[in-house]
Protein backbone atom coordinates (compact mmCIF):
# COMPACT_ATOMS: atom_id res chain seq x y z
CA UNK A 1 0.00 0.00 0.00
CA UNK A 2 0.95 3.59 -0.42
CA UNK A 3 -0.42 5.85 2.13
CA UNK A 4 -0.62 9.38 1.38
CA UNK A 5 2.18 11.74 3.44
CA UNK A 6 1.70 14.86 4.31
CA UNK A 7 4.71 16.50 5.83
CA UNK A 8 4.95 19.95 8.06
CA UNK A 9 8.07 21.83 8.83
CA UNK A 10 8.73 23.64 11.68
CA UNK A 11 11.52 25.32 11.12
CA UNK A 12 12.62 26.90 14.56
CA UNK A 13 13.61 23.07 15.28
CA UNK A 14 14.15 21.83 11.97
CA UNK A 15 11.40 19.40 12.74
CA UNK A 16 9.65 17.35 10.66
CA UNK A 17 5.98 16.32 11.45
CA UNK A 18 3.80 14.01 9.26
CA UNK A 19 0.13 13.51 9.16
CA UNK A 20 0.16 9.81 7.40
CA UNK A 21 -3.52 9.06 5.87
CA UNK A 22 -4.61 5.44 4.80
CA UNK A 23 -5.79 5.54 1.35
CA UNK A 24 -8.86 3.57 1.89
CA UNK A 25 -10.36 5.49 4.28
CA UNK A 26 -10.37 8.55 6.37
CA UNK A 27 -7.92 7.04 9.17
CA UNK A 28 -4.40 8.76 10.00
CA UNK A 29 -1.73 8.71 11.84
CA UNK A 30 0.10 12.14 13.33
CA UNK A 31 4.03 11.61 13.41
CA UNK A 32 7.05 13.34 16.22
CA UNK A 33 4.49 16.36 16.36
CA UNK A 34 6.28 19.73 17.73
CA UNK A 35 4.88 22.12 20.39
CA UNK A 36 5.71 25.77 19.97
CA UNK A 37 8.42 26.42 22.72
CA UNK A 38 10.10 30.05 23.39
CA UNK A 39 13.19 28.95 25.54
CA UNK A 40 14.27 32.84 26.48
CA UNK A 41 10.14 33.35 28.16
CA UNK A 42 9.51 29.74 29.84
CA UNK A 43 6.38 29.96 27.24
CA UNK A 44 4.54 27.22 25.36
CA UNK A 45 2.09 27.89 22.59
CA UNK A 46 0.19 25.79 19.77
CA UNK A 47 0.56 27.61 16.03
CA UNK A 48 2.56 24.81 14.44
CA UNK A 49 0.37 21.95 16.15
CA UNK A 50 -2.20 24.08 14.92
CA UNK A 51 -1.83 23.11 11.35
CA UNK A 52 -1.53 19.71 12.31
CA UNK A 53 -4.98 20.10 13.60
CA UNK A 54 -6.71 21.94 10.50
CA UNK A 55 -5.18 19.77 8.53
CA UNK A 56 -6.55 16.87 10.03
CA UNK A 57 -10.41 18.36 10.30
CA UNK A 58 -10.33 19.88 6.36
CA UNK A 59 -10.00 16.47 5.43
CA UNK A 60 -12.29 15.18 8.00
CA UNK A 61 -9.86 12.56 9.21
CA UNK A 62 -9.98 9.98 11.84
CA UNK A 63 -6.90 10.19 13.78
CA UNK A 64 -6.15 6.65 15.63
CA UNK A 65 -2.65 7.24 16.45
CA UNK A 66 0.00 10.14 17.79
CA UNK A 67 3.35 8.37 16.92
CA UNK A 68 6.85 9.57 18.60
CA UNK A 69 9.86 7.82 17.47
CA UNK A 70 12.20 8.56 20.56
CA UNK A 71 12.12 11.04 23.36
CA UNK A 72 13.31 14.10 21.05
CA UNK A 73 16.54 16.26 22.39
CA UNK A 74 15.48 19.38 20.28
CA UNK A 75 12.34 20.19 20.51
CA UNK A 76 8.49 19.78 22.90
CA UNK A 77 5.96 17.20 22.04
CA UNK A 78 2.49 18.09 21.13
CA UNK A 79 0.98 14.54 21.61
CA UNK A 80 -1.22 15.26 24.47
CA UNK A 81 -2.58 18.63 23.14
CA UNK A 82 -3.55 17.05 19.60
CA UNK A 83 -5.39 14.17 21.67
CA UNK A 84 -7.12 16.45 23.36
CA UNK A 85 -7.98 18.05 19.94
CA UNK A 86 -8.30 15.02 17.90
CA UNK A 87 -8.19 11.90 19.96
CA UNK A 88 -6.02 8.99 18.98
CA UNK A 89 -3.60 6.68 21.12
CA UNK A 90 0.24 8.12 21.93
CA UNK A 91 2.55 5.92 21.02
CA UNK A 92 5.93 5.24 21.23
CA UNK A 93 9.30 2.87 21.43
CA UNK A 94 8.93 0.23 24.54
CA UNK A 95 12.67 0.95 25.33
CA UNK A 96 11.25 4.57 26.28
CA UNK A 97 11.55 2.87 30.16
CA UNK A 98 14.83 2.87 29.88
CA UNK A 99 15.11 6.51 28.58
CA UNK A 100 12.82 7.44 31.79
CA UNK A 101 15.34 5.91 34.46
CA UNK A 102 18.03 7.39 33.13
CA UNK A 103 16.85 10.99 32.79
CA UNK A 104 14.67 10.80 36.16
CA UNK A 105 18.23 10.07 37.85
CA UNK A 106 19.79 13.01 36.19
CA UNK A 107 16.60 15.64 37.23
CA UNK A 108 15.91 14.35 40.35
CA UNK A 109 12.28 14.25 39.07
CA UNK A 110 9.93 13.73 41.54
CA UNK A 111 9.63 10.51 43.21
CA UNK A 112 6.12 9.47 42.03
CA UNK A 113 7.53 9.62 38.41
CA UNK A 114 7.11 6.20 37.18
CA UNK A 115 9.81 4.84 34.61
CA UNK A 116 7.62 1.65 33.33
CA UNK A 117 5.94 4.37 30.21
CA UNK A 118 2.53 4.50 31.71
CA UNK A 119 2.34 7.90 30.68
CA UNK A 120 2.22 6.78 26.89
CA UNK A 121 -0.91 4.87 25.99
CA UNK A 122 0.75 1.97 24.25
CA UNK A 123 4.59 0.89 23.86
CA UNK A 124 5.40 -0.99 20.98
CA UNK A 125 7.77 -3.75 20.28
CA UNK A 126 10.24 -4.67 17.98
CA UNK A 127 8.20 -5.99 14.88
CA UNK A 128 5.34 -5.64 15.97
CA UNK A 129 2.31 -4.83 13.79
CA UNK A 130 -0.77 -2.49 14.40
CA UNK A 131 -2.92 -1.11 12.19
CA UNK A 132 -4.22 2.58 10.81
CA UNK A 133 -7.51 2.14 9.14
CA UNK A 134 -6.65 -0.41 6.71
CA UNK A 135 -3.22 0.32 6.13
CA UNK A 136 -0.54 -2.17 7.92
CA UNK A 137 2.26 -0.83 9.98
CA UNK A 138 5.58 -2.29 11.44
CA UNK A 139 7.93 -1.48 14.20
CA UNK A 140 11.13 -1.12 13.52
CA UNK A 141 13.67 -0.76 17.03
CA UNK A 142 16.61 0.99 15.53
CA UNK A 143 18.42 2.37 18.75
CA UNK A 144 21.99 3.89 18.16
CA UNK A 145 20.88 7.50 18.59
CA UNK A 146 19.24 7.17 21.47
CA UNK A 147 18.19 3.69 23.31
CA UNK A 148 14.39 3.67 22.57
CA UNK A 149 14.15 4.81 18.57
CA UNK A 150 11.82 3.29 16.45
CA UNK A 151 10.88 3.18 13.19
CA UNK A 152 7.59 2.98 11.61
CA UNK A 153 7.04 1.31 8.34
CA UNK A 154 3.74 1.13 6.50
CA UNK A 155 3.29 0.55 3.25
CA UNK A 156 5.99 1.50 0.61
CA UNK A 157 7.10 4.03 3.49
CA UNK A 158 8.86 4.07 6.60
CA UNK A 159 9.43 7.05 8.85
CA UNK A 160 12.83 6.16 10.62
CA UNK A 161 13.20 9.67 13.23
CA UNK A 162 16.51 10.95 13.54
CA UNK A 163 18.22 7.60 12.92
CA UNK A 164 18.94 9.49 9.36
CA UNK A 165 18.80 12.26 7.36
CA UNK A 166 19.07 12.83 3.92
CA UNK A 167 21.78 12.13 1.47
CA UNK A 168 23.86 14.62 2.04
CA UNK A 169 23.67 15.48 5.93
CA UNK A 170 24.86 11.42 6.76
CA UNK A 171 23.35 10.61 10.15
CA UNK A 172 22.02 11.07 13.15
CA UNK A 173 24.48 11.78 16.58
CA UNK A 174 25.02 8.97 19.24
CA UNK A 175 26.49 10.36 22.30
CA UNK A 176 23.41 11.20 23.79
CA UNK A 177 22.80 9.59 27.37
CA UNK A 178 22.04 5.57 26.10
CA UNK A 179 23.75 6.52 22.70
CA UNK A 180 26.01 3.99 20.86
CA UNK A 181 27.64 4.45 17.36
CA UNK A 182 27.99 0.58 16.80
CA UNK A 183 24.00 -0.08 17.65
CA UNK A 184 23.23 3.05 15.48
CA UNK A 185 25.12 1.66 12.39
CA UNK A 186 23.30 -1.94 12.85
CA UNK A 187 20.13 0.01 12.84
CA UNK A 188 20.89 1.63 9.89
CA UNK A 189 21.44 -1.41 8.43
CA UNK A 190 18.22 -2.67 9.09
CA UNK A 191 16.65 0.12 7.43
CA UNK A 192 18.36 -0.17 4.25
CA UNK A 193 17.74 -3.45 4.13
CA UNK A 194 14.13 -2.35 2.75
CA UNK A 195 13.37 -2.54 -0.49
CA UNK A 196 14.98 -0.15 -2.49
CA UNK A 197 12.36 1.81 -3.44
CA UNK A 198 11.04 2.37 -0.02
CA UNK A 199 10.64 6.07 0.71
CA UNK A 200 12.06 7.46 3.59
CA UNK A 201 10.74 9.99 5.59
CA UNK A 202 13.13 11.67 7.90
CA UNK A 203 12.59 13.56 10.68
CA UNK A 204 15.59 16.37 10.94
CA UNK A 205 16.42 18.66 8.34
CA UNK A 206 19.20 21.47 8.02
CA UNK A 207 19.81 22.17 4.25
CA UNK A 208 23.38 21.68 4.22
CA UNK A 209 24.96 24.09 1.50
CA UNK A 210 22.12 26.10 2.14
CA UNK A 211 19.79 23.85 -0.56
CA UNK A 212 16.05 24.02 -0.14
CA UNK A 213 14.91 21.89 3.11
CA UNK A 214 13.90 18.57 1.98
CA UNK A 215 12.55 15.15 3.87
CA UNK A 216 11.46 12.29 1.64
CA UNK A 217 14.48 10.40 0.41
CA UNK A 218 15.00 6.16 -0.44
CA UNK A 219 16.21 3.64 0.34
CA UNK A 220 18.45 3.45 -2.93
CA UNK A 221 19.26 7.10 -2.67
CA UNK A 222 20.93 6.58 0.99
CA UNK A 223 22.92 3.40 -0.01
CA UNK A 224 24.14 5.18 -2.89
CA UNK A 225 25.08 8.69 -2.02
CA UNK A 226 24.87 9.25 1.88
CA UNK A 227 27.90 11.05 3.31
CA UNK A 228 28.12 8.73 6.04
CA UNK A 229 27.05 5.30 5.17
CA UNK A 230 26.62 4.29 1.75
CA UNK A 231 27.28 0.94 0.30
CA UNK A 232 30.61 -0.29 1.18
CA UNK A 233 31.12 1.78 4.52
CA UNK A 234 31.98 -0.53 7.48
CA UNK A 235 31.03 -0.59 10.75
CA UNK A 236 34.26 0.73 12.42
CA UNK A 237 34.77 3.04 9.75
CA UNK A 238 31.23 4.58 10.72
CA UNK A 239 31.70 4.49 14.09
CA UNK A 240 35.22 6.04 13.99
CA UNK A 241 33.52 9.14 11.95
CA UNK A 242 30.68 9.37 14.51
CA UNK A 243 32.76 9.16 17.77
CA UNK A 244 35.07 11.80 15.93
CA UNK A 245 32.23 13.87 14.54
CA UNK A 246 30.14 13.83 17.70
CA UNK A 247 33.48 15.02 19.66
CA UNK A 248 33.03 18.61 17.51
CA UNK A 249 29.24 18.84 18.43
CA UNK A 250 27.32 21.21 20.66
CA UNK A 251 24.53 20.12 22.81
CA UNK A 252 21.34 20.83 21.17
CA UNK A 253 19.67 24.31 22.76
CA UNK A 254 16.37 22.11 23.77
CA UNK A 255 18.13 19.40 25.21
CA UNK A 256 17.01 19.45 28.97
CA UNK A 257 13.79 21.34 28.23
CA UNK A 258 12.76 18.79 25.82
CA UNK A 259 13.81 15.12 27.42
CA UNK A 260 11.97 16.52 30.67
CA UNK A 261 8.47 17.09 28.72
CA UNK A 262 9.02 13.93 26.10
CA UNK A 263 10.22 11.30 28.57
CA UNK A 264 6.41 12.24 30.27
CA UNK A 265 4.60 11.48 26.49
CA UNK A 266 4.99 15.47 26.01
CA UNK A 267 3.03 16.34 29.75
CA UNK A 268 4.76 19.39 31.58
CA UNK A 269 6.62 18.27 34.94
CA UNK A 270 3.95 19.14 37.96
CA UNK A 271 2.80 22.27 38.93
CA UNK A 272 4.77 23.28 42.38
CA UNK A 273 3.05 24.30 45.55
CA UNK A 274 2.47 27.75 43.40
CA UNK A 275 0.98 27.00 40.93
CA UNK A 276 3.80 27.23 37.97
CA UNK A 277 5.72 24.78 36.53
CA UNK A 278 9.15 23.97 36.04
CA UNK A 279 12.02 23.00 33.71
CA UNK A 280 15.55 22.14 35.60
CA UNK A 281 18.68 22.33 34.07
CA UNK A 282 21.68 20.16 35.46
CA UNK A 283 24.80 21.50 35.79
CA UNK A 284 28.05 20.07 35.60
CA UNK A 285 26.50 16.77 35.38
CA UNK A 286 26.71 15.80 31.01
Amino acid sequence: MKPEVKAFFHEPSNTVSYVVKDPESDSAAIIDPVLDFDHKSGRTSTPFADQLVADVQEHNLDVAWILETHAHADHLSAAPYLKSKLGGRIGIGAHITEVQALFKKLFNVEKTFNTDGSQFDHLFKDDETFTIGTLQAKVMYTPGHTPACIAYVMGDAAFVGDTLFMPDGGTARADFPGGDAHRLYRSIEKVLALPSETRLFICHDYAPGDRAYAWQTTVAEQRARNIHVHDGVTEDEFVAMRTARDETLEMPNLLFPSVQVNMRAGELPPEENNGIAYLKTPLNAV
